[in-house]
């Protein structure tokens, strides 16, 4: 009877182990591949911010990070040169791989039909399949709306309506222009005699040219504040240097420059990425990834934690958490949102009303006529390639 008990123990033990489909499920030796555009050791910026909410994802899930995190990083968005990271990733055993820049989207694309029983999750991008392949990203305008009223608040503060912004590129990609969007209108909401200036740099990352086009931004315009859509915390150095202040991205950029930062919008990706890990340890195999998701694109915001304002700094203006507060409930609510028919005033002691307006281009073309719905995801995060009415390139 001993025998005949313990063999039917075996047997459910191997029914247990193909019905799990081998590593994909077993944390001990699950492997996470990353792909950064800069260099891991980044103290501020954007990998950084990808690489805090990777390694917070997994320690979240009980994950060694030394042992079953595997990085190839400062990758340029170069098609073979991402393949070749993917290939090192694969080789080296890794179940899902993170590709985290834009330009990453083709390779990923291909590398997710070369390696079926790998999982590819691609940020920023729009591209996906059925199983193993999806894309990410979330409503980072909400968050630049907040650091807008910042800076608003800051610039009748200060008494300067001039306001710079360094950006990867402008009405290039909705994703940039959103962003610039997003955040011009948080700052006329404060002060609409602002005017929002855009340097476009033409990369996601540039340091030289991040911290010169500041300085151009803060020397020939008389700006302010300066705020940025770019890697590193240069424009933010640059304002300290020049004794104006600032609104960073990614992540918290105070310690970067403590006499300038206002505060930054900032991703908190380890809210997708402890989302993304565990459905790829539990999905079986790769190709049930996608339906584990429950969707080839995963699309956050303020509601979900996914994005915020970093801490305020000593530098803000008087208020500038009351009406922040304020803004963050209205949209986490659902009871507003950025790119509407209706706009928001808010005053210097942080007071928020609503009223109805013509959302606008700074071409004079109307978006959405005021007391209208919302401007569409999709062409938030596809198709939008306009400036609002306030915002100038230069």
């Amino acid at each position: 009877m001993k025998k005949i008990l313990a063999l039917v123990l075996v047997a459910v033990l191997a029914l247990s182990m193909v019905a799990c489909a081998g590593p994909a499920n077993d944390e001990k030796v699950f492997k996470v591949g990353a792909i950064y555009i800069n260099s891991k050791n980044d103290t501020a910026g954007y990998t950084f911010a990808h690489h805090n909410g990777i390694t917070k994802a997994m320690e979240s899930l009980g994950m060694d990070v030394a042992t079953q995190l595997i990085i190839v990083d400062e990758v340029p968005e170069d098609k073979e040169q991402v393949l070749a990271a993917v290939d090192t990733l694969v080789g080296q055993g890794a179940n899902i791989i993170f590709g985290i820049s834009f330009g990453y989207i083709d390779a990923m694309e291909e590398a997710a039909a070369k390696y079926p029983d790998v999982v590819f999750s691609h940020g920023t991008g729009y591209k996906s399949n059925t199983t193993n392949f999806n894309n990410y990203f979330g409503r980072a305008y909400q968050a630049r709306y907040l650091a807008g009223i910042a800076a608003g608040l800051k610039s009748l503060d200060i008494g300067n309506n001039n306001i710079g912004y360094v950006a990867a590129y402008t009405t290039d990609y909705a994703e940039t222009a959103s962003g610039i969007n997003g955040f011009a209108l948080g700052v006329l909401a404060v002060n609409p005699d602002a005017q929002i200036f855009v340097k476009r740099l033409g990369a996601w990352a540039d340091e030289t040219n991040e911290k010169a086009f500041a300085e151009e931004l803060i020397n020939v315009l008389g700006c302010g504040v300066i705020s940025q859509h770019c890697d590193s915390a240069q424009p933010q150095t640059a304002a300290q240097d020049a004794g104006v202040f600032g609104c960073g991205y990614n992540s918290d950029m105070t310690n970067d420059a403590p006499q300038a930062h206002l505060t930054a919008a900032i991703w908190n990706w380890n809210v997708y990425y402890a989302t993304a890990i565990k459905a790829a340890q539990e999905c079986g195999e790769a190709k049930n990834f996608v339906t584990k998701m429950g969707s080839g694109a995963y699309y956050g915001g303020l509601k979900e934690g996914f994005v915020d304002v970093s801490p305020l700094s000593a530098n803000c203006a008087p208020n500038t958490q009351k009406a922040i507060d304020a803004v963050r409930a209205m949209m986490v609510n659902g009871e507003w949102d950025v790119f509407s028919g209706v706009k928001l005033n808010i005053d210097a002691e942080g007071n928020v009303t609503k009223v109805d307006a013509d959302l606008v281009t700074n071409e004079d073309v109307v978006i959405v006529a005021a007391g209208e719905g919302s401007v569409e995801d999709s062409v938030i995060t596809g198709t939008m390639d306009y400036l609002v009415k306030g915002v100038e390139e230069v």
